[in-house]
């Protein structure tokens, strides 16, 4: 190829292509080969996967890894620091003198700098987190290209102040460096000192000291990309705005700073895989901006300018040549790709030295030469500013005319990045992949400009992706290779690859531009650019660049890297991208220039030299006087009737009707999924939200300062019932009332704000919820905004919801509302990804789950009905107004883009509605579209019988530019005499809206509102109003539109500055619902407009389109559908046909409809249409071409720019739309070129994590900081984000939130507790059985002793158990209630709801303040720390030792006793029983638990009112870790794991029985004390884990007589309880005291009697040592208490029930007793097994059950027990005889309960005879003689029980059974277990 390098040519796929290329067209004698870059990079073809770019890490550590290598590789300088002086400090980090110098320390302490002197940081050797301040004159620091630093030093102390230093190694000594080398200023001078915007002083950029290799400088300004258009500036930001910004460095070679004093930079620096840091290694973007917009400042420096040196490279990167790329280029030293904003227009031309002045070093990227002049007359001569891009190399000087041409460096920058992508390998070894090169740049950028459509602009993502995909298929095996591979030591270096040398660039990039007819210019230059920017400017003054739209212009010498830039000169392309440097501000200011200096009147003159009759003005005129009298009689006739018909009640047309707030289903899901989020944060273990501590809902909802928006807020809340809800306001809410909770975001929403944070300061039991609606408005910095007093509104989000009273405050959740989430999804975002809720997409799984009877049609549906195939396009532009805006462009190029747009669409609107008027010839002065809009706006309203009729929407975000068009429409119409057809309407943010006093009339009467003084105050409320609603503003704040919507017109939107954001909000003011009753394909021919003849007699694809009204230039072939464009000649045909049928007879009355005109062929539907308002059908007829009618069914058209209707519906190669990749929002940038592109796979999920990782915010956001504390995942607790479409009801969720939020903060204070009246009472004990005296408040001991025992069980869990019987029972058959049947045992048990008091349990979602210490729960600590202690004690029953386990946390030690601290344990301390302490319980409660970890009430603090009391939870040893977990702060009693499957019986027996033991120890510790053993306290307290509340009965027995008495119950604490307990006199006779369980159904009569003696269930105060001898049956599940209860009873012993105590029970739906289930041992499945399958014959094939074999046991006999006792069923005169045991044999059986023991209280059972005998492991007191006392019915029956055969047999014989009871071999049974789980067994028997 005539190149040096040919021999070592070895090409990749580019090269190959390339050189094929060439080759074929050296052959060619066709047409000229198709461009390399299609071939390569634009057909389809596999997707690479993404790739992250890598950082390589903190600088530091590179420079000090690179200095170990020098220092490693030649030998130390041995040295010797001269010895201090005697006294002095030799601290590191202070000076000699002792004072402190590390930055830390004084950062914030004023330090006096010398004129001429800079703060430097110091490293130190033995202080390596440290820097050293000092000062030193910057003389003798390294200028910006690191040379000209003086020999020598000088420098002072900062901390003693001592001055005059002239040698480092005299102050190193001085600061106490103490190192071993030789002291070098070099290599311990490290870095610049700043000081950030809070003026603290902070590390800076890095001193750059070496810089001996010549480089080429580069020039630079600040660019920035913000996503689209090679983009814009920000110059409405403040200059001193980016002094917080510091650009990041990542080479030590590379140093980037700020020109600003005071305030400098805090960047942090950060590196991580997540964010991935580029660089740049040229002058920072931001560095000039700064320079320049400071000029006025007096200041000093306080940081160098750039200091840019690639250097040669570490040492041990051997075979360095000056010709190597690292050695040529320093583009591998990168700034970051954070696109900053390009400066604007002029400035960026001047010289850069003439800028600067004496302040500052001149910068390096200034080259010397010749400046260019840019010629006069240039803008007037091109008709355009051309746009020149710096690219690579030198960019020279422009001088003269700089106003006529723009410069940007946002090419520049996107090169630099390009070449970051390789630093991702960099961690592999050395740099073996190499970067992509500057000549394959620029050949890239030519294809890419050559393949541009001439009304395409280029966009930097499109090139940025190309250059990374060229590098990963340059680069794709070694990429696979380290991706793949383990990193290796010395990795293989790959072959060499030729690159384009620059010899070979300009003939390549000359041969790439031939195939584009002349549309890309190539000039190249031999010296510098500055003669191809010469070459370009004559070549534009002598017009021969007409046909181009970009010169790209190369300096290519053979020795020296190449200098590049790209001119775009372009008329179209050059307006645009000029137009979108400008920012918002300056474009707004540009627009009222050119309106205020009249510079628009030439195009009004231009206009009126286009009608052929003269002005437009004067035909206006002339059509007024002609018309006048005609136009009004008629309208009176036609308009005034339908209200007049509507108010005298005739109801004409059903489809009217604004929507009131009611809730979607898919509303109410999103509500519960913001519910769930907010539980999730409470639930978690941070203590962040204690949903617990919250009684009720406050909220404020912040909007943007819209009033529009604000009323329509007002208008959901107040609609929407939630004030109501919430407790928070009462019935007849006034509007003055809603507005205190709805806050417009202007100058006077502090005022509110205040009183929303004293509010919750003031009530800490309230949640406020702070809602932020349309939150990605206005997210500027506080800290930005420098001058809040003179724009108060700016930053004033981050003022009040970033503020520290709302961050802190635990009552307070933020939750951001927003249709456009990205801008607060960066990487310094405040909210958590997991506090994200989502709205469901249309297309995701389970949407069917909810009834939505409308479909949504958002943006993603407007761009699938422009795809072919589908029905009309609802996405269109108009090819006419583009065409005539573009010729306008080139005829008044000083004027701005919005300003031509605005005006032509003015005027093609007038012209419309002139020709719809019946000035026909003005129909050609408009285009087609505009012409269809007009027509059906007129024509709508006489459509429907009351006068309905269309909206247009006309957006005009320039609020003068929408004043200028209101004024000229509303002119128009009011000289047609239009005014009663149609209102125009301006809509300003600032303003309420303002239609005409007919129009108000109007929409009273269909509203049927009476208020005379009401106006519209939201868009929602012009339903049916026909109108244009001229909106403005620079962006939508969240306004909805009505229904009746038809067209939104958004041809002028600014098209030049794209953003996701910006687009997306543009569009979503069409979002729109539609019946989804109807299917949209399906519209018949009735419902079209009449306005068109030929769709009424077209048949084609009628049945698969969408109607709309308008022309037929809608109906396309499915080819033609794909663009909308409706300036082919089938549409301009059918068009003309169309007008022409409206204006050819110039006589008739001039408002007639063309649809009046079209009817004439039709004579049908003519003949229904024109009938009187005669019949019923004719009204149904009528109602149904009512434009709300169709409103329903079908969603508005939108006409979009050219430019933006390409962007929107070009889509990648995944479908994705292209919009969708843009810059999502103008305050954020990426954080690399180099990130995967996003995929419309993803889920709003994935997108927010892709956002999160792949944008930052500039330092303009109020999230910039949010890094800076310290904390890398600095999310805030209580922040939540909810995102959905726009206009898809996120109002509606949110305000379903609110009130289900405080249902549930209602629900959370409530419980469900157990409500059942008390079972059998009509049984109970009728002589003797009342207490006597009513009044007493505790037992009289010798009255108590006289009362009988009550066997009877009365507490309703019993319900389905069996009855016992006594002495005096005279018990019927129908005195038992009706028995219910089996499967009615698991009915739910009845409960109520009650509200928590201040005296309940909690369980482990309780977190308040003040139990905080309880729980041992604390943020800021660890979790208590928790000893394990064994206790043994040995218990004859069980036949060995039984060993317990105590864990003990630290804090609840002093309950205990030790042999010594940390010893062994010796006994639980035990109070005396003349113990008078109120602040303590004397009786330690036990509390049972399994499987209610999570819910278990075991939170005793506030229902023990705070007092100290001892609390035990007994678990078994499986769930040791999981309570402990849970429950760190409390004692646990841990049982053997023998017992880890029993049941309830075995926890009472252990508790007993160690409680027992440990009263034993106790005694005989105190004794030795001198304490009595019966003053030691004996009770204990067994408490059930679901007793959640303790009440207490109030008697007031004023009455003479005994029933006069009223009574009333209240919540007291279990502390008052327990306490008057145990001050009971003579308490120690009781065995156990107890207290009614709580219903609502409590008879006074239970109340009136105080006490009873009768079973105690659920909460017993146990006397351990009077029921010494009473056991507890270990073995029993169920029962245990009532079987319990008889044995104290017939031992003699006192059982007291308090009747005016009684405890709720909660209901919890987990654990306990439901722990168990019965399942099948062999097999997995969980099918249910039936009770009667408990028990089998014994040595059977039955399949053994997984269950312990006692509770298989008490199971069959509850539900099957008259298989064994047949003659006991129902026969309740005839018990069953059980001895020593009671076991539940079911509801129909009744059992007589005797105990064996000597001297035991029995019954007398002499005159029962009883119908079965059961003998439950009967121990030895249990004798024959004792069984023949008893009588049996004949027939009885006799079941036996024992834990064996042989224990069986023996038993017989023991008890001579055989003399009366008859048995047979297949009466023995046994427990469906297996032999090693020892089943119990069973022999039955007959009474003889």
């Amino acid at each position: 190829m005539g190149n040096s390098y040919a021999g070592q040519l070895k090409t990749t796929r580019f090269e190959e292509v390339l050189h094929n290329s060439i080759e074929a067209s050296l052959r060619s004698n066709n047409l000229v080969p198709r461009p390399i870059f299609s071939q390569l990079y634009l057909e389809a073809e596999q997707q690479l996967s993404s790739l992250e770019a890598g950082s390589r890490g903190d600088n530091e550590e590179e420079e000090e890894e690179e200095e170990e290598g020098l220092e490693s590789s030649s030998p130390l300088n041995p040295y010797q620091m001269h010895p201090p002086p005697e006294g002095c400090c030799t601290t590191d980090g202070f000076c000699q003198a002792g004072k402190d110098l590390r930055l830390v320390s004084i950062s914030n302490e004023p330090i006096e700098v010398p004129s001429g002197f800079l703060l430097v940081g110091a490293k130190s050797p033995n202080l390596p987190d440290h820097l050293l301040v000092c000062a030193v004159d910057k003389r003798f620091l390294p200028d910006d290209n690191g040379h000209n630093a003086l020999l020598g030093f000088s420098g002072n102390c900062v901390g003693c102040g001592k001055k005059g230093f002239c040698y480092f190694t005299e102050f190193s000594n001085h600061i106490n460096l103490k190192l071993t080398t030789q002291p070098k200023k070099q290599k311990h001078l490290k870095y610049y000192l700043v000081r950030n915007a809070h003026g603290t002083l902070m590390k800076g950029p890095l001193i750059c000291w070496r810089g001996s290799v010549e480089l080429r400088s580069r020039q630079t300004s600040s660019s920035t990309c913000s996503s689209s258009l090679f983009q814009a500036p920000e110059s409405s930001v403040p200059p001193a705005a980016f002094t917080s910004e510091q650009v990041l460095v990542a080479n030590p070679n590379v140093l980037m700073g700020n020109q600003l004093t005071g305030t400098t930079s805090d960047y942090p620096l950060q590196m991580s895989a997540m964010s991935p840091a580029v660089f740049n290694g040229k002058d920072s973007p931001k560095h000039q901006q700064l320079v320049k917009n400071n000029l006025s400042v007096p200041t000093r420096p306080s940081v160098l300018g750039t200091l840019t040196n690639s250097g040669p490279p570490k040492k041990r990167h051997k075979g360095w040549s000056p010709e190597s790329p690292s050695a040529l280029d320093p583009c591998y030293t990168q700034t970051s790709a954070h696109r900053m904003k390009t400066d604007s227009a002029g400035v960026s031309c001047l010289p850069q030295a003439g800028l600067v002045g004496p302040a500052t070093i001149s910068s390096p990227v200034v080259a010397a030469g010749e400046p260019v002049s840019v010629p006069d007359n240039l803008l007037k001569i091109c008709k355009a500013k051309p746009v020149i891009f710096k690219g690579h190399g030198n960019f020279p000087y422009l001088c003269g005319n700089l106003s006529d041409v723009i410069v940007s460096s946002l090419l520049y920058t996107c090169y630099q990045n390009s070449q970051s992508i390789s630093r991702a390998y960099e961690q592999y070894g050395a740099s073996t992949i190499q970067p992509i090169s500057e000549e394959m740049q620029l050949l890239l950028t030519v294809y890419y400009l050559v393949q541009l459509a001439s009304d395409q602009v280029p966009l930097i993502e499109d090139l940025e992706q190309i250059l990374m995909r060229s590098w990963r298929e340059s680069h794709l095996t070694e990429i696979r290779q380290y991706q793949q591979a383990a990193p290796q030591p010395f990795p293989q270096v790959p072959s060499h690859i030729a690159p384009v040398t620059s010899a070979q660039l300009p003939w390549l990039a000359g041969l790439a531009a031939s195939s584009c007819n002349d549309s890309v210019h190539i000039i190249e230059c031999s010296y510098s650019l500055a003669e191809g920017l010469s070459e370009m400017f004559k070549l534009l003054i002598e017009g021969k660049l007409v046909k181009t739209n970009y010169v790209v212009i190369i300096c290519a010498c053979r020795n020296t890297p190449i200098d590049s830039c790209i001119a775009v000169t372009g008329k179209y392309q050059a307006r645009i991208l000029s137009e979108s440097l400008l920012s918002p501000a300056e474009y707004q200011k540009e627009v009222n220039y050119e309106l205020m200096t009249g510079k628009v009147e030439s195009l009004g003159a231009f206009f009126s030299t286009l009608c052929p009759e003269g002005d437009i003005d004067i035909l206006l005129d002339k059509f007024y006087q002609e018309n006048q009298n005609h136009i009004s009689s008629s309208l009176n006739t036609s308009v005034n009737k339908p209200a007049a018909l509507d108010a005298s009640g005739t109801p004409l047309c059903t489809s009217y009707g604004l929507e009131r707030h009611q809730i979607r289903p898919l509303q109410l899901a999103v509500a519960q999924k913001l519910l769930s989020h907010v539980c999730s944060i409470a639930d978690s273990s941070t203590q962040n939200l204690d949903l617990g501590s919250f009684e009720k809902v406050d909220f404020l909802i912040c909007v943007p300062p819209s009033e529009v928006t604000y009323q329509q807020t007002l208008f959901h809340l107040w609609h929407s019932g939630v004030l109501l809800e919430l407790g928070l306001e009462k019935e007849h809410v006034t509007k003055q009332r809603v507005e205190q909770y709805v806050v417009k975001l202007d100058a006077e929403a502090q005022t509110k704000f205040k009183v929303f944070l004293q509010n919750s300061l003031q009530n800490p039991h309230t949640l406020f919820v702070l809602i932020h609606d349309h939150a990605h408005w206005d997210l500027v910095s506080a800290v930005h905004n420098l001058y809040p007093q003179t724009e108060p509104a700016v930053g004033l989000v981050d003022r009040l919801l970033n503020c520290r009273e709302v961050k802190e405050a635990p009552n307070i959740v933020t939750l951001h509302v927003t249709s456009f989430p990205y801008a607060l999804q960066t990487q310094h975002t405040l909210i958590s990804p997991y506090n994200e809720i989502h709205w469901p997409a249309s297309y995701s799984n389970g949407m069917d789950l909810y009834q939505e009877n409308k479909k949504y049609f958002g943006l993603s549906e407007f761009i699938e009905s422009t795809l072919s195939g589908h029905s009309l396009p609802l996405l269109r532009y108009d090819s006419s107004f583009e065409a005539m805006v573009m010729a306008l462009g080139k005829r008044f190029p000083r004027l701005h883009s919005a300003v031509i747009r605005t005006f032509v669409l003015v005027q093609h609107y007038s012209a419309a509605m002139m020709a719809v008027s019946g000035l026909s010839q003005m129909k050609n002065y408009t285009s087609v579209e505009t012409l269809e809009i007009t027509q059906n706006l007129i024509n709508s309203s006489k459509q429907c019988a009351c006068g309905h009729g269309l909206m247009v929407v006309l957006r005009i975000p320039c609020i003068p530019l929408a004043a200028v068009a209101y004024e000229r429409l509303y002119h128009v119409r009011e000289r047609l005499a239009l005014e009663d057809h149609f209102e125009i309407i301006l809509g300003n943010p600032n303003s309420t809206i303002t239609i005409g006093k007919h129009f108000v009339e109007q929409l009273k009467v269909w509203q049927k509102i009476e208020d005379a003084e009401w106006r519209p105050q939201t868009y929602l409320e012009l339903e049916g109003l026909p109108c244009i609603l001229i909106f403005s503003g620079m962006d939508p704040h969240g306004e909805s539109l009505p229904r009746s919507l038809r067209y939104c017109d958004l041809r002028l939107i600014n098209s030049s500055c794209l953003m996701r954001t910006t687009l997306e909000q543009e569009l979503g003011l069409a979002a729109y619902f539609v019946s989804s009753e109807v299917p949209m394909e399906k519209v018949t021919v009735g419902e079209v407009l009449e306005s068109d003849p030929e769709k009424l007699s077209s048949t084609d694809n009628e049945d698969e389109e969408i109607v709309t009204e308008g022309s037929v230039s809608e109906k396309r072939s499915p080819v033609k559908r794909e663009r909308s464009c409706s300036h082919d000649s089938a549409s301009s045909s059918l068009s003309s046909k169309t007008s022409s049928l409206a204006f050819c007879n110039e006589s008739s009355p001039p408002l007639v409809s063309l649809g009046e005109r079209a009817r004439s062929p039709h004579p049908p539907l003519n003949s229904v249409m024109e009938e009187g308002a005669a019949s019923c059908e004719k009204q149904r007829q009528r109602s149904s071409q009512c434009p709300m009618t169709k409103g329903l069914k079908q969603p508005p058209v939108v006409f979009l720019p050219k430019l933006v209707y390409d962007m929107v519906t070009s889509t990648d190669s995944s479908g994705l739309p292209k919009a969708s990749s843009l810059l999502p929002y103008h305050s954020v940038m990426w954080a690399s070129s180099f990130r995967p592109l996003l995929s419309k796979m993803m889920t709003c999920t994935e997108q927010s994590l892709y956002y999160r990782q792949w944008t930052v915010p500039k330092p303009s956001h109020m999230d910039y900081n949010n890094r800076n504390e310290g904390r890398m995942d600095n999310f805030h607790p209580r922040r939540l984000l909810l995102s959905g479409p726009p206009q898809i009801g996120k109002t509606g969720a949110y305000l379903q939130f609110l009130s289900i939020l405080s249902r549930m903060l209602i629900r959370l204070t409530e419980v469900d507790v157990y409500d059942e009246e008390e079972i059998n009472i009509n049984l109970r004990e009728e002589s003797g059985g009342h207490y006597p005296q009513h009044n007493d408040v505790w037992p009289d001991l010798e009255i108590f002793k006289k009362m009988p025992f009550d066997y009877i069980i009365h507490d309703p869990k019993y319900d389905d158990a069996s009855m016992i019987c006594s002495r005096n029972q005279k018990i019927k058959s129908d005195d038992k209630p009706a028995i219910r049947k089996h499967e009615d045992l698991y009915v739910r048990r009845q409960t109520t709801r009650m509200r928590l008091s201040k005296y309940a349990a909690y369980n482990t979602y309780h977190h308040c303040e003040q139990c905080h210490q309880y729980l041992g729960f604390n943020p800021r600590y660890q979790l208590y720390e928790s000893t394990l202690h064994a206790f043994a004690f040995s218990y004859s029953m069980l036949g060995e030792e039984i060993q317990l386990h105590f864990i003990i946390p630290k804090s609840k030690e002093h309950h205990f006793v030790f042999s010594q601290p940390g010893g062994q344990l010796e006994s639980m301390r035990l109070p005396l029983v003349t113990d008078k302490n109120q602040e303590f319980i004397k009786s330690p409660t036990f509390t049972p638990t399994t499987g209610r970890h999570e819910h278990g009430l075991f939170n005793l603090y506030h229902a023990m009112d705070g007092a100290s009391h001892l609390h035990v939870l007994v678990v078994k040893e499986y769930e040791m870790a999981i309570y402990k977990k849970y429950w760190p702060n409390h004692i646990m009693l841990v049982l053997p794991s023998i017992f880890n499957s029993a049941g309830v019986g075995a926890a009472h027996f252990l508790i007993k029985e160690l409680s027992y033991h440990n009263l034993e120890l106790e005694r005989n510790r105190q004794e030795e004390l001198g304490i009595k053993p019966q003053d030691i306290w004996p009770f204990i307290v067994i408490s059930d884990d679901s007793c959640v509340m303790w009440n207490m009965v109030d008697i007031d027995s004023g009455g003479e007589r005994r029933s006069d008495y009223t009574w009333s119950e209240r919540n007291v604490s279990l502390k008052h309880i327990l306490q008057h307990i145990e001050a009971a006199p003579n308490v120690t006779h009781y065995a156990l005291i107890g207290m009614r369980k709580w219903s609502s159904k409590t008879r006074s009569g239970e109340v009136q009697e105080p006490f009873s003696r009768c079973h105690i269930h659920d909460f017993i105060i146990l006397n351990v040592d009077l029921t010494q001898n009473v056991q507890y049956n270990q073995n029993r599940f169920t029962c245990d208490d009532v079987d319990f209860n008889l044995r104290v009873h017939s031992a003699g012993l006192l059982l007291c029930r308090f009747n005016r105590f009684s405890v709720m029970k909660k209901q919890i739906a987990v654990g306990g007793h439901r722990s168990f289930h019965i399942k099948s041992k062999v097999s997995d499945n969980l099918v249910s097994i039936a009770p009667s399958q408990y028990i089998c014959a014994p040595d059977s094939k039955h399949t053994f059950l997984a269950a312990p074999a006692q509770l298989l046991l008490e199971k069959f006999l509850q539900y099957h027990s008259h298989r064994f006792f047949p003659l006991s069923l129902k026969n309740y005169g005839h018990p069953v005889l059980s001895v020593d045991c009671y076991l539940n044999l079911g509801p129909q059986v009744a059992v007589c309960y005797v105990s064996s023991r000597p001297h035991s209280l029995n019954i007398s059972c002499s005159d029962l005879l009883f119908s079965g005998l059961l003998l439950y492991l009967c121990d030895s007191f249990v004798v024959a003689s004792f069984l023949k006392k008893f009588h049996f019915l004949k027939g009885a029956t006799l079941c036996v029980i024992c834990q064996d055969r042989n224990s069986l047999r023996q038993t017989v014989v023991r008890l001579e059974l055989e003399d009366e009871w008859q048995f047979r071999l297949r009466d023995e049974f046994q427990t469906a277990n297996a032999k090693e789980d020892r089943p119990l067994f069973f022999l039955t028997g007959r009474h003889i």
